[in-house]
């Protein structure tokens, strides 16, 4: 079971790993809440 690599559960991104996908993910979620708290 040692050579098994985790599997993702999907191969649709547009980035090539996933510290990169959750940094990009992390700002949009942050300017979202930032929109939501100026415009509510």
């Amino acid at each position: 079971m040692a050579e098994d690599k985790f599997d993702r559960g999907s191969a649709l991104t547009i980035f090539k790993n996933d510290r990169q996908e959750d940094f990009i993910a992390l700002v949009i979620s942050l300017l979202i809440a930032l929109l939501v708290y100026l415009f509510v």
